[in-house]
């Protein structure tokens, strides 16, 4: 894993009290760990932006809203006799993204791109 943010710039960011001293550790690892699956580039320095997003998660992880819960398997079920009919219904997991990730996802935008690289030849 990367580590693009730490607990100090998203303090210096957010303020001290974007979430409990205890909560942020882990918070910041989420949002290093978040950041990192996004595929970016290793930065030397990191670029403000991707701190600021960095920061946007954290303070989203802080609150539960990153890497919470799915609910897998069945979600309704249904049986008949006479006729025999039968029925079940799956979740696909599916989840809301928070407002704070949607925030760094556009201020990361410029960095994920399309997957194509331009090739320039001399």
């Amino acid at each position: 894993m990367t580590t693009y943010i730490s607990v100090a710039q998203v303090d210096a960011l957010l303020g001290a009290n974007w979430t409990t001293e205890d909560k942020k550790p882990r918070a910041v690892l989420m949002a290093n760990t978040w950041l990192t699956n996004l595929g970016l580039p290793v930065f030397d320095p990191v670029p403000d932006d991707v701190v600021q997003a960095g920061a946007e998660v954290a303070m989203e992880a802080a609150a539960g809203r990153i890497y919470g819960s799915k609910e897998t398997g069945v979600t309704e079920k249904s049986v008949s006799a006479v006729g025999v009919s039968s029925s079940k219904s799956f979740s696909e997991s599916s989840r809301t993204i928070s407002a704070g990730e949607s925030f760094a996802l556009a201020l990361l935008a410029h960095y994920l791109g399309s997957g194509q690289v331009k090739v320039v030849r001399g």
